[in-house]
């Protein structure tokens, strides 16, 4: 099959190098704020996109050129496949599209491999764990996939995600949990578990929630912590409004954190495991705005991990630049994004699938996410549930 792309490698070319000191985000004035950006107010942080692309290497320009030049390819593919006409050129087009995922999944593995702080579930894993990964996120960007099918995928997906932070730390350690069964004849029954030794890496942590998406996944995490650690720790947790400007494109996207909205306090983050867990990571840029914002405050994190579902090969490789001490895990890496920032092939609004629509006159707080999640969510997590009250009412 000839390449439709053939002689037109410059077309690609989408990155190109940056000179001069990245800028520091700033609190603007009430004024500006107002005048520049839906969304903001006199007391918002806000971050460009062209900030985040300044962290960016050269290396990584030319590795993302590539992945975008064979992404390019993709799409011809796919428009080929939609117009098939028998079932012939249909398996053709099908084999053409996935010989090339093949080689774009073999570039990013070979990308991702050189970056420490950056673990791929599907490159680090065993061969035998990657079919389950591989159908649940092909569920989850299934349109066909209920909202509460999708709730259940990404309860699963965090799952596999805690394990993989816990098999990639060095020395591992053993813990126990002995458990009283029901069983009582001829004696009370127990039952001893062997399972990973977590408390170090997790006794100090803090869920950090970046809305709205990100919500229920940070209550999954903050379970998962509860469940693993030897005293059952219910993580605090700190509320970040963070939204992006949607009248903008990738190239200028502004991200803008809303204090006001917001609900933390500066010093239960000082000297804490923060963690992130959203569960798109698109642009990087929500993370960036967040701790740029926190470190300009003077908060000294003992770490900081971010989760996600599936990232952008660039979401990933712009946060690792952007902040030290910082790992990424993700399930899947997903190879672009489009004019609009959104992941391709991606999976559509994740916040929207989670929680539904919100309407835009009056989008719903946080108590509001919560109660609509229903009474199964709400004693699922009721641990998470209480402690997220407690920050929102100030108790």
């Amino acid at each position: 099959m000839a390449d439709p792309h053939n002689g037109q490698a410059l077309q690609c070319t989408r990155y190109t190098a940056l000179t001069g000191k990245i800028p520091r985000i700033t609190i603007p004035s009430a004024d500006g704020c107002r005048n520049s950006l839906p969304g903001a107010t006199m007391n918002s942080v806000i971050l460009k996109a062209k900030d985040l692309d300044g962290y960016l290497t050269d290396g990584d320009r030319e590795s993302l050129n590539e992945m975008d030049c064979l992404y390019d390819r993709a799409l011809s593919l796919f428009s080929r496949l939609e117009h098939a006409t028998d079932a012939a050129e249909a398996k053709r087009r099908r084999s053409a599209l996935i010989d090339l995922y093949n080689e774009m999944g073999d570039l990013m593995r070979k990308i991702t491999a050189a970056e420490k702080a950056i673990h791929v579930y599907s490159f680090e894993t065993p061969r035998s764990a990657h079919g389950e990964a591989s159908r649940l996120i092909a569920k989850l960007r299934d349109t066909g996939t209920t909202r509460q099918e999708f709730v259940y995928y990404i309860q699963r997906a965090y799952e596999l995600l805690f394990n993989l932070s816990v098999t990639s730390s060095a020395g591992q350690k053993q813990n126990y949990i002995i458990t009283r069964t029901p069983v009582k004849t001829p004696v009370q029954n127990y039952a001893v578990h062997k399972i990973p030794d977590v408390d170090g890496d997790y006794e100090h942590a803090v869920m950090c929630v970046m809305l709205r998406g990100a919500l229920l996944p940070s209550m999954i995490m903050s379970k998962e912590i509860q469940e693993y650690t030897s005293a059952r720790y219910v993580t605090p947790f700190a509320l970040f409004r963070i939204q992006r400007d949607d009248s903008k494109q990738e190239y200028n996207m502004e991200y803008i954190l809303n204090l006001d909205k917001s609900f933390f306090k500066l010093e239960t983050l000082d000297d804490k495991d923060l963690i992130f867990a959203d569960p798109m990571n698109a642009t990087g840029g929500s993370l960036v705005t967040i701790m740029s914002y926190l470190l300009e405050q003077g908060i000294k994190p003992r770490s900081v991990r971010f989760f996600n579902v599936i990232s952008a090969l660039k979401g990933s490789l712009r946060i690792v630049r952007a902040l030290k001490n910082v790992v990424v895990y993700t399930l899947w890496m997903d190879p672009m994004l489009n004019d609009a920032a959104y992941i391709m092939p991606g999976l559509g609004d994740a916040g929207d699938r989670i929680n539904g629509p919100d309407s835009s006159d009056r989008p719903r707080n946080i108590i509001q996410l919560i109660s609509d999640y229903g009474a199964n969510i709400i004693e699922l997590y009721r641990s998470q549930v209480r402690e997220i009250e407690d920050t929102v009412l100030g108790k």
